[in-house]
């Protein structure tokens, strides 16, 4: 699996793997708050938070084909120490296998690497057990801190995970 930067050409891949709007929402929370979410919808909303704050979007390749996304943002300004990921997803046909473990790995290397920062976080819906299981297996640890979303299909409570590096 391969890291590279995201290209607006990679949305096509990326939002063909949300089939439905259960995933739509674990994966987007109420951000886009719509489902189907197109190419265009997606490079609409990065393009949005690129201007608001220090974002990197990664895709995850194999053989050239994107397999795999997830984002880097920085949620508090003027604090290079801290990272978020957001938006993770793997397409369908490598989900179960360890290719999240994998691509998480590579993503926190990435960081370790490249970046600043001394933590990563993330929130996960609780009823993702599949992602929050994936989460825990790399080392993301559960805080304290639950926060509710309302999204189109119902009300979630999202667990705030973190990493030190």
């Amino acid at each position: 699996m391969e890291l590279t930067l995201y290209k607006k050409q990679d949305a096509e891949y990326i939002t063909s793997w949300i089939d439905s709007e259960e995933i739509c929402y674990k994966w987007s929370a109420d951000r886009l708050n719509k489902y189907p979410v197109t190419a265009s919808d997606l490079n609409e909303m990065y393009d949005t938070i690129s201007k608001i704050t220090k974002f990197i979007p990664l895709t995850f390749n194999e053989n050239g084909i994107p397999v795999g996304h997830l984002i880097i943002r920085y949620p508090e300004e003027n604090n290079d120490k801290l990272v978020r990921f957001g938006f993770i997803i793997l397409s369908p046909e490598l989900r179960g296998k360890g290719n999240g473990k994998k691509m998480l790995n590579i993503a926190i290397d990435y960081v370790k690497n490249n970046l600043k920062a001394k933590k990563i976080t993330l929130g996960v819906f609780a009823q993702n057990f599949n992602a929050l299981n994936c989460y825990k297996a790399v080392g993301f640890k559960i805080t304290d801190k639950i926060e509710k979303y309302s999204v189109a299909i119902g009300e979630w409570d999202c667990i705030e995970m973190e990493m030190d590096l």
